[in-house]
């Protein structure tokens, strides 16, 4: 599962990842949360002649995918996940897993290990050797009754292992670079063409930090979120939130 994410990397190190140029100028984001703005690359048009950058594209969505049948997005559940293994089933998600897979730009994500009935301990989950990473995402775009397109989006998880299955049995599906052409050509591949690729990374691939429950409040929005923990001291006071995040809905 995946609630919360952040991309604290500058623009320049992500348009090297995703090789494209394609990017406007964003700032750090420690605590993305549903609902709001994300990033989100696609395929684009073709490469243009002698240029070694991707033919992909990039733009902001919102993130809880709303059906392109859906008549009033109120009255369904928030889709800001959806099961790898049963996407290419599910009517929410099928049209997007075959039409519109997507890559979305993250540094790392915040997983919970539940106590009780309580939200639990947070960790700040993020490569164990840095860097940038992708996640398998799924586009759709929403057509009001006004006639206003909404874009949105919504993150592929899969079975948890290594240190994220001792905190939950859910983990975003991460897309390595030498397989975004073929997640992202859905001219060419079907869903049942890149099943592979909704598994699972190596299991010492992310690395778990606890943090504070500062994370629990989405108007604490600054890089202390991040700050490791001794796993019990996780209580923390109300931060301001800081006006520099997006917002677009």
């Amino acid at each position: 599962m995946c609630r919360r994410f952040a991309l604290i990397h500058k623009r320049n190190v992500v348009e090297e990842y995703f090789a494209t140029a394609d990017f406007e100028d964003f700032p750090a984001r420690y605590n993305i949360a549903p609902t709001q703005p994300i990033l989100l690359v696609t395929a684009g048009l073709a490469r243009e002649p002698g240029s070694n950058l991707a033919n992909r594209r990039s733009l902001l969505v919102r993130w809880g995918l709303i059906p392109g049948w859906a008549k009033n997005p109120k009255e369904m559940s928030l889709l800001i996940n959806a099961r790898a293994e049963s996407a290419n089933e599910n009517a929410a998600f099928r049209a997007a897993m075959r039409h519109r897979r997507s890559l979305i730009p993250a540094s790392g994500f915040y997983e919970w290990q539940r106590d009780g009935a309580s939200k639990g301990q947070p960790y700040w989950v993020r490569p164990r050797h840095g860097g940038i990473i992708a996640f398998a995402g799924l586009m759709e775009t929403w057509l009001e009754p006004g006639g206003s397109e909404i874009d949105t989006a919504a993150i592929l998880t899969t079975a948890a292992n290594g240190v994220i299955s001792g905190i939950h049995d859910r983990m975003p599906v991460v897309i390595e670079p030498s397989h975004f052409d073929r997640w992202l050509d859905c001219l060419n591949s079907e869903p049942r063409d890149v099943a592979d690729l909704l598994k699972p990374p190596d299991p010492e691939f992310f690395e778990a930090i606890p943090i504070s429950d500062k994370v629990n409040r989405v108007t604490n929005t600054g890089p202390d979120l991040q700050h490791a923990v001794a796993a019990a001291d996780v209580r923390s006071k109300p931060e301001v939130k800081d006006s520099t995040q997006l917002s677009l809905f």
